[in-house]
């Protein structure tokens, strides 16, 4: 008897661990970035320099203190694709990260999909927001927009 006690008790605490690690992973740490003077949605002009804020309407994200590639947001912009292109560094390599599943209005899946069609163009927002990391922005034809962070080149190393 004493021998189910202590196998039942190993398994109560493993599985009582496990959804405390996916809590933690999905859903604890996030918070709602506000956008407002001086966090707004910024692009590096293709002449260099400081990135430079641009038309955002109605941005949604998400942060975290616990890791700088936790950072998504969701947006629309009116700027057509033409002028972003002719204004703004297009981002070589972008690799849109997966967010948490209750973040509905940004699927990595889709962004992704969007811009190996080529229905979506990549731009650089801003190289190292934090160290080894950059703030990349993909652009959709119709106007949707969406921002993550990434590990940049220096940290690839």
């Amino acid at each position: 008897m004493n021998g189910r006690l202590v196998a039942g008790g190993i398994v109560v605490t493993a599985v009582l661990a496990g959804a405390a690690i996916w809590w933690l992973q999905v859903y604890a740490f996030y918070a709602p970035v506000v956008f407002g003077p001086q966090e707004e949605i910024r692009l590096t002009p293709i002449t260099g320099g400081a990135p430079e804020a641009i038309i955002a309407e109605g941005p949604q994200g998400i942060d975290a203190e616990s890791s700088p590639l936790r950072f998504r947001a969701c947006f629309t912009t009116p700027l057509s694709l033409a002028l972003l292109t002719e204004t703004y560094a297009i981002h070589e390599t972008p690799t849109p990260t997966v967010g948490p599943g209750w973040f509905d209005c940004y699927d990595a899946g889709v962004i992704d999909a969007g811009l190996k069609s080529g229905e979506a163009v990549a731009f650089m927002a801003e190289h190292d927001i934090h160290p080894g990391v950059d703030r990349v922005v993909a652009v959709f034809g119709d106007g949707r927009a969406y921002a993550w962070h990434q590990l940049n080149d220096e940290m690839k190393d």
